[in-house]
């Protein structure tokens, strides 16, 4: 298995990542933990994301434990 192949795109915003939206609201949950984070490898999507609640986008590799900013 090639590991680079399990790299992604998820945001980050005050040191939380973001998980997903609250089932039943327009409220999003947010985790301190990068492996709890909504993952994408669609850099469009992740932009229009990032854009909308503020965030950064960071590459994250959750096999190898890499986080970096996008």
């Amino acid at each position: 298995m090639d590991i680079r192949l399990a790299t992604c795109v998820i945001i980050r915003k005050n040191g939380e990542y973001l998980v997903g939206r609250v089932l039943g609201s327009s409220e999003l949950r947010w985790s301190i933990y990068a492996h709890d984070a909504w993952r994408t490898r669609n850099r469009e999507k992740a932009r229009e994301i990032s854009r909308k609640t503020g965030g950064i986008e960071m590459l994250f590799n959750p096999v190898a434990g890499q986080l970096r900013i996008l």
